[in-house]
């Protein structure tokens, strides 16, 4: 099976780290954000592992070598310009000739990607979008009235829950007709353009453990959760 990490971010709220070490080689214990990816990848079977490239590009490639010391198949693909979360896709699409994972390189998570595979690989539909449900406090108290204007009930900073975009997709290789060459393009014009053509896009709830680690308490805490979790 095959599957696509992104790894071209620069990583700028992550600074300073990111001005020495890219984003998806940030140590957590004794392994990098994206050794953990690959080893959970070659876990769930999957062998041939293309790695998007952009920001510090050599610096990805001399670290993580062609993958024989992970077990897997490393192809590494360069960016020559900025092409968003999903542009980097076109320069893959001769080789991406059957289904797909796509994860962000900086996500932790313990998702089955197996099952996430066999699920997404079923449905009618050539793209399936992993979401999580992420509930955060609200800051100010929530202040309820009746028709009147009279105050019946107080919640003090009450909890609200979003669905979010998880970063790791399933696509099939018809993928390819709405994804323009060499352009900056991202998941979310992909999902927007899908929807007004009125194509139909699965959808897979993570409840496993997850988290992105896109700002510095973020990373923070992805130390923390490696040590005694992972």
């Amino acid at each position: 099976m095959k599957a696509v990490i992104l790894a071209g971010g620069l990583g700028t709220r992550l600074k300073p780290f990111t001005e020495i070490i890219p984003k998806p080689l940030l140590p957590l214990g004794e392994k990098s954000v994206m050794e953990i990816q690959i080893s959970s990848l070659k876990q769930h079977g999957f062998n041939d592992i293309y790695v998007a490239t952009n920001y510090m590009s050599e610096y990805i490639e001399a670290f993580l070598g062609n993958g024989s010391k992970y077990g897997v198949n490393l192809i590494f693909s360069k960016e020559t310009k900025p092409l968003g979360t999903c542009g980097p896709l076109s320069l893959l699409k001769n080789e991406l000739n059957e289904p797909f994972v796509l994860m962000n390189g900086d996500i932790l998570t313990k998702l089955n990607l197996s099952d996430f595979y066999q699920h997404s690989i079923k449905n009618d539909s050539f793209l399936t979008i992993g979401t999580k449900i992420i509930s955060t406090p609200f800051r100010f108290g929530n202040v309820k009235t009746d028709s009147n204007g009279f105050v019946i009930d107080i919640e003090e900073k009450p909890e609200l829950s979003f669905e979010i975009l998880a970063g790791i997709y399933l696509m099939k290789p018809q993928i390819f007709e709405n994804i323009p060459n060499n352009e900056y393009f991202g998941i979310d014009n992909l999902i927007k353009n899908l929807l007004t053509k009125k194509e139909k896009i699965s959808k897979y709830q993570i409840k496993e453990y997850w988290l992105d680690i896109g700002q510095i308490e973020d990373y923070s805490k992805a130390k923390e959760e490696v040590i005694n979790n992972f």
